[in-house]
C-alpha cells in the first residue's frame, strides 16, 4: 500500500486534542521516554509553545488527517527539533515525508534531534533525512544536521 501524501501546515486549536491523545499512548511514551501531560499540562505546554516567536510548530496532516507535529524551538544557543505521530501513522513512511517536508521550508544549522537509544524506527527516519550521530547523553543519542 502507497504511503499517504503527506503535508505540514500551521497548528490550530483543534489540533491540540489529537496531539493530546497521541502523547497518552503508553507505547507512544515508551518509544519517546518522554512521559504523557495531563491535559491542563500538556495544554499549557502547547501555549508556550504558539506564544514562543523562537518557535517552530507545524502540524503533519496525512492523507488528509492530522497525523501528529514536528517542532523546532531553542535550547539555549542550540536549534532543536523533534516530531510525533499518532500510532497508527507509524510505519508509512509518513514521518520521514514530513521531515523532509520540513528541512526543505526551515534551513537553520546545524539542527539536533534527541531520541531514545531503543527507538530504532525513529534513529532510521533521521538518518534518512541526513542526520548523523554526534553523540549519546544517557539513554539518548543525540544527532545532528550540519
Amino acid at each position: 500500500m502507497p504511503s499517504p501524501s503527506v503535508l505540514l501546515r500551521k497548528v490550530r486549536q483543534s489540533d491540540l486534542q489529537i496531539f493530546y491523545e497521541h502523547q497518552r499512548d503508553p507505547e507512544a511514551v515508551r518509544m519517546a521516554a518522554f512521559p504523557s501531560r495531563d491535559l491542563e499540562a500538556f495544554m499549557a505546554h502547547w501555549a508556550k509553545i504558539t506564544r514562543d516567536e523562537t518557535v517552530i510548530a507545524r502540524t503533519i496532516v496525512a492523507g488528509g488527517i492530522v497525523a501528529g507535529n514536528i517542532v523546532s524551538f531553542m535550547r539555549g544557543d542550540t536549534r532543536e527539533m523533534g516530531y510525533w505521530l499518532g500510532r497508527e501513522f507509524w510505519g508509512k513512511g509518513i514521518a520521514t515525508k514530513a521531515l523532509r517536508l520540513f528541512l526543505r521550508g526551515h534551513t537553520a544549522r546545524p539542527l539536533y534531534a534527541g531520541v531514545a537509544t531503543h527507538n530504532a524506527a525513529s534513529v532510521h527516519v533521521l538518518e534518512k533525512c541526513g542526520f548523523a550521530l554526534s553523540h549519546q547523553e544517557d539513554d539518548f543519542y543525540i544527532l545532528m544536521l550540519a
